[in-house]
């Protein structure tokens, strides 16, 4: 009788298990805490003893948070949204995930901010997948050497500071100095060359940021790229995710054995914000009040750019990281950090800007640790003589400022690098093909710019790229395929250079 009466417990006991998990009021296990402290984007909370580092915590108005530090009694919490509407003794919950972001085909041409949300007004993102922000960087063993170069289409970069497919290289200088210019010129030529695009504007003002998806737009560029906003005026740790989502959303694409370019815009913004956040949740301070692990912050996200080997996918993550400097100031200590995890630095001086020397990129304290192994062979012919010119006009220019008297090889080193500066020059929006750089190098090492006055140089450059469209297509595609062209090859072209330049020197002189 009792075995008979405890099977048919046990038979009931299995019949309310099975409604209450077919109901829609099935009881579930959570996790609940109190808030006890808000203030200037962080908050305090209690009560989540098994809270994961990075995990999302929800708050009563639906606000979310990231569990940032786990203390014995308390968790500090960054949050990502408003927090007007949150008070002391508010229920936070956990979510038990950490913070991740969308990731797929579908985020191309999109706008959206550190946690995949849509801002542009198209709809939600239709992604299937999502990945945590912070993802361990691919260990050595999967990894390839630099080989493929990634073309800026400025000639100053691609012939004298080369950037590899899987490089980190810098971009610094002080504000206003054309850094972003650059970074979104570099995005513009990759049309048409299967390279996946993400531009992550960290603390930009949204005017900026406008201006830079408007410039994407109307060159077409936007259907290959990712464009994911931090502004300025967002919480503070919206503005920490967004470099770590934005790598995570390239390294899906580097996964598929795809090459992608991240620009993160900028970090010393993101080193700010950190900096804020640490100081509000009662890190311990260091140098410039920066926490102790600022390097750790950058090395970590910087250490995800990698060429993966064929076995691996084959794919590639380039990082292009722009800081500001104050005052010219590179040994200051975000800067030298930065210069210390990247493959190489270009500098902008605001020297150079104010005089319209345009791009502003100064070749003395540039330089590429990688990219010269990447370079496709039609520049090395032309990169050593050039940079070599260039170096000793800085050099001499300095002494001809205070009226030395010059002998003809030294004035004749200053004129020739005179018309080295006039031909790196370059507008914006205007990337030149492999092609026409190196025919116009070539040209130059060759002196033909020499006959012409310094006022003319940029306009005959210009006129002689012109002239190059649709000629020559084999040693173009010779060129592309990473082969060195014949000595035969070089006369051909240098002749053609010759004859343009001398008709737009007669032309010249017919408008006079």
């Amino acid at each position: 009788m009792n075995g008979q009466f405890q099977r048919a417990v046990l038979q009931a006991e299995d019949h309310i298990d099975r409604v209450l998990q077919q109901s829609r009021f099935a009881l579930k296990e959570r996790e609940v805490g109190r808030l006890i402290q808000v203030s200037s984007g962080v908050a305090r909370v209690r009560g989540l003893p098994n809270t994961q580092a990075m995990e999302l915590l929800r708050f009563e108005n639906g606000v979310m948070g990231i569990a940032f530090n786990l203390d014995p009694n308390e968790i500090g919490v960054v949050l990502l949204g408003e927090e007007s509407d949150l008070t002391a003794g508010s229920r936070v919950e956990r979510s038990g995930r950490v913070i991740d972001v969308p990731v797929g085909e579908a985020m191309l041409g999109r706008v959206i901010d550190a946690l995949g949300r849509p801002l542009d007004n198209t709809g939600p993102v239709a992604a299937k997948e999502r990945w945590p922000i912070e993802r361990e960087a691919r260990p050595i063993i999967e990894r390839a050497p630099v080989s493929a170069p990634l073309q800026t289409g400025i000639k100053v970069i691609d012939a004298l500071i080369p950037i590899g497919r899987g490089q980190r290289q810098l971009l610094l200088g002080d504000r206003q100095t054309g850094k972003t210019a650059i970074a979104i010129d570099t995005i513009l030529n990759q049309h048409d060359k299967d390279m996946v695009c993400i531009y992550c504007a960290i603390g930009q003002r949204g005017a900026a940021v406008a201006k830079a998806i408007q410039r994407l737009r109307e060159h077409d560029a936007l259907k290959y790229t990712v464009v994911l906003v931090a502004a300025g005026e967002t919480t503070p740790g919206l503005l920490y995710i967004a470099p770590y989502a934005a790598a995570s959303i390239g390294e899906w694409f580097m996964q598929q054995g795809r090459d992608v370019l991240v620009v993160y815009d900028d970090l010393t913004r993101h080193a700010h914000a950190y900096r804020e956040l640490s100081l509000l949740l009662r890190r311990p301070p260091g140098r410039e009040a920066y926490p102790g692990d600022i390097f750790y912050l950058h090395s970590r996200l910087l250490e995800r750019a990698t060429h993966l080997k064929d076995e691996y996918g084959g794919g590639s993550l380039t990082a292009l990281p722009v800081i500001e400097t104050q005052a010219q100031n590179l040994s200051a200590y975000i800067p030298t950090n930065l210069i210390s995890i990247t493959d190489g630095q270009v500098y902008l001086s605001p020297v150079l800007f104010q005089k319209g020397e345009l791009p502003a990129v100064d070749v003395g304290k540039s330089v590429s640790r990688v990219g010269g192994k990447a370079q496709l062979p039609g520049y090395l012919d032309i990169s050593g003589p050039l940079r070599l010119a260039y170096s000793q006009f800085e050099e001499l220019e300095t002494f001809a400022r205070f009226g030395t008297r010059l002998d003809d090889a030294t004035r004749q080193s200053i004129e020739r690098g005179r018309r080295v500066r006039e031909v790196l020059k370059q507008d914006e929006s205007s990337p030149l093909t492999v092609f026409e750089q190196i025919v116009t190098l070539q040209a130059l090492n060759a002196g033909l710019f020499d006959p012409l006055p310094l006022v003319s140089i940029k306009k005959a450059g210009l006129r002689l790229c012109a002239e190059l469209a649709e000629r020559f297509p084999e040693q173009r595609r010779r060129i592309e395929a990473g082969k060195r062209l014949s000595a035969e090859d070089k006369q051909h072209l240098l002749a053609f250079a010759h004859a343009a330049l001398e008709s737009f020197e007669d032309h010249r002189h017919e408008d006079a």
